[in-house]
């Protein structure tokens, strides 16, 4: 089977993208078929010869106006000829009904005309679906406009048809409002790359041509278009588009560099680590873009109810048009007829079809510009319920990155510099994360020209000689092996690394990792909104708690390997109450099985390893815990338009539904609370980006 993506336009609503989806998932051969109506794409697997002429054919016979085209192609403009048949249509109704003209035989004609050019596209879209077995919203059009002709309310039919025509050009100009909405958050894709060839020129190149190991060149104001390393020049990064952060980085040769990143000042050179393809700038625009494809419990249960509603509300009319002059015999069957068929215009069910899914796609949009990317609509709409959130502590909690807090030193003639330079000087030589911070906290460059007989011990640490010196550098069961005067243990919740010269314990350093900026606000608001925090982590008892206390964690669990993180997730979550979310938030490989079994799976992009960010089902590209806050900000959010949306659509839906049948409301109310409803539905829905 072989993926695909196809983009798909000019889809009326949520519900005909629905009935476009399952068409094309009874082909034999294709499986796995979403059409997304929110972000105009079909993604399906396939081992068809023509995959698209295939689901072409099908999805014509379900929608017929709908052009599917692949997505390299130029946009494909929607010859949409509505305006022009309206204005037509409206011409033929003022000639017919206005009395302009005097012979009532060619007034007839212009008023049959202005029937048939106005209905002919939701006549000829409801026959198609009719013989597909697909019942909607056009064929209810159709029913009522045609019967209210034969009842004799010949300019209340027209009516219905020409307000209809007028709201779904305004409901299709708002739709697009809104996808260009979404597109303007997420506009972060490269539009071209500067390769420098081998004769020292560049040449500006599709950043898809790029392969690993290029270099390209990123002058003051470019986007990077590729993930790599600085060889050569300094400048000022803003990684706001993919971490909602204005903060400039400064950049030298060696630092890694993420595509999507703007270059505010200076010129670089960056030797590319992976194609566009695996890079950054792809992956966040499809995850942004396939999120939608996994459907939210709301979402879902709209979708389905859809599929049976309208041939319920067409029994029910015909209820209404048969039995209610045998009730109220005041009421002819013309007249109940007529409201019958006003019930048929308002129960059209394309305010809810659309909102929601719309107002899930709009809630990712604006997290994703936030820097917090939700792999679907579900787990958007599971953040609001997090009742317990558990954070691994290295990482996480903290930056991962030691810094020296302390040096002890047991000779007088040695200075804490000095302690510090041997303990630099051997570290110079390993790639232990550690060794790294001791290296950026002695300042001055290290020479290790007369180092001599260098051993690193996995471990334990390090030995080598200098100046007819032996120095070791490491833990205390390696500097004790053979020294010669007693060493007093350094008490710490950090990690201590000792030194003897010549088998005479000289000194010590203290190394603690830093806790991330914002992380003890963010832990207080988290208990604000009633949510415990609880921590998991491999480390000592001791250095747990001090974390804790600093934070403010509620409950830790320390010394853990990845297998008891994972049974202890298991418990919280048999415990928690029903309807409650446990999210997990971590970023090492070890982290990987428990934020795929949390409710939640919460991983960091920045320092995040691939296998945790797979497994998680929302990654935060700052490594930030408030952005938690934000996302569980913008679901409270999603989900308060998304209930309003359809409390309201419910509301009027039900109103003009009674007055129909009461013959108090007529077939303008009733296509208001269609149309109207829709297009108000989803401006409030933009309200979500804001």
């Amino acid at each position: 089977m072989k993926r695909y993506r196809f983009d798909i336009i000019d889809l009326d609503c949520a519900q005909c993208a629905k009935e476009v989806e399952e068409a094309i998932n009874k082909i034999n051969g294709i499986q796995n078929c979403v059409v997304n109506f929110v972000t105009g794409k079909i993604t399906l697997e396939s081992n068809l010869e023509d995959t698209l002429q295939e689901i072409i054919k099908v999805a014509k016979a379900v929608e017929p106006d709908c052009t599917i085209k692949e997505p390299e192609e130029k946009n494909v403009e929607s010859r949409d000829y509505g305006v022009i048949r309206l204005i037509i249509g409206i011409i033929l109704a003022i000639l017919g009904f206005t009395g302009i003209i005097k012979n009532e035989t060619l007034s007839t004609i212009f008023i049959i005309g202005a029937y048939i050019i106005l209905l002919y596209r939701t006549f000829i879209k409801a026959i198609k679906q009719l013989k597909g077995k697909i019942v909607d919203e056009n064929l209810l059009m159709v029913i009522s406009c045609i019967g209210a002709y034969l009842v004799g309310e010949e300019l209340e039919g027209l009516m219905v048809i020409l307000l209809f025509e007028i709201g779904k050009i305004l409901e299709t100009k708002a739709i697009s409002k809104s996808r260009r909405s979404i597109k303007d958050l997420m506009n972060i894709k490269p539009r071209y790359a500067n390769l420098k060839q081998k004769s020292g020129e560049t040449k500006q190149v599709d950043p898809e041509d790029v392969n690993v190991e290029d270099v390209i060149i990123v002058k003051e104001g470019e986007e990077i278009p590729l993930d790599g390393i600085v060889i050569s020049g300094n400048a000022s990064i803003n990684t706001s588009a993919l971490t909602g952060e204005t903060k400039l980085y400064e950049v030298t040769k060696g630092s890694n560099v993420l595509s999507g990143s703007i270059n505010q000042d200076g010129l670089i050179e960056v030797q590319v680590t992976s194609t566009y393809t695996n890079g950054t700038v792809n992956r966040v625009l499809e995850l942004v873009e396939q999120a939608t494809d996994k459907k939210a419990r709301t979402e879902t249960y709209v979708s389905k109810l859809a599929k049976i509603y309208t041939p319920i509300v067409i029994v029910l009319a015909v209820l209404v048009a048969i039995f209610m002059p045998m009730i109220l015999p005041e009421i002819s069957y013309s007249e109940s007829i007529y409201r019958a068929l006003t019930f048929l215009v308002i129960a059209c069910p394309c305010s809810i079809a659309i909102s929601v899914p719309l107002s899930y796609f709009s809630g990712i949009g604006k997290a994703s510009k936030k820097g917090i990317l939700i792999k679907g609509s579900d787990f958007l709409d599971a953040l609001k319920d997090i009742n317990n959130i558990i954070f691994d502590k290295t990482g996480t909690i903290t930056t991962g990155k030691f810094k020296v807090s302390g040096i002890n030193t047991l000779d007088s003639e040695l200075s804490e510099e000095d302690i510090l330079k041997y303990i630099a000087i051997g570290e110079n030589f390993s790639n232990h994360p550690l060794a790294k911070s001791i290296i950026e906290e002695y300042s001055e460059k290290i020479d290790t020209s007369s180092v001599q007989n260098l051993k690193e011990i996995s471990g334990k640490g390090i030995e080598y000689e200098i100046d007819s010196k032996k120095v070791k550098v490491g833990n205390k069961k390696f500097i004790e092996e053979d020294l010669k005067n007693e060493i007093k243990e350094v008490k710490s919740p950090g990690t201590v690394i000792y030194l003897s010269i010549d088998n005479f314990a000289k000194g010590a350093i203290i190394l603690e990792d830093q806790l991330k900026e914002n992380t003890k606000e963010a832990i207080e608001k988290l208990k604000k909104l009633k949510i415990k925090s609880l921590m998991f982590t491999g480390d000592t008892k001791d250095s747990a708690e001090q974390i804790a206390k600093k934070v403010g964690i509620d409950e830790i669990k320390a010394q853990m390997l990845p297998q008891d993180k994972f049974d202890e997730l298991e418990k919280i979550i048999n415990q928690n109450d029903k309807g409650k979310k446990v999210a997990f938030v971590g970023d090492g490989i070890n982290d990987s099985p428990v934020l795929a079994r949390a409710d939640i799976g919460i991983s960091m992009g920045g320092v995040g390893s691939s296998s945790a960010i797979e497994a998680s089902d929302i990654v935060l590209m700052t490594d930030e815990i408030n952005k938690i806050l934000e996302g569980i900000e913008i679901s409270k959010k999603t989900n308060k338009i998304i209930k309003q949306n359809l409390i309201f659509s419910i509301a009027i839906k039900i109103i003009i539904l009674i007055l129909s049948i009461l013959g108090i409301s007529n077939m303008w109310q009733a296509v208001f609370a269609d149309v109207g409803v829709t297009i108000i539905t989803i401006f409030n829905t933009l309200r979500i980006l804001r």
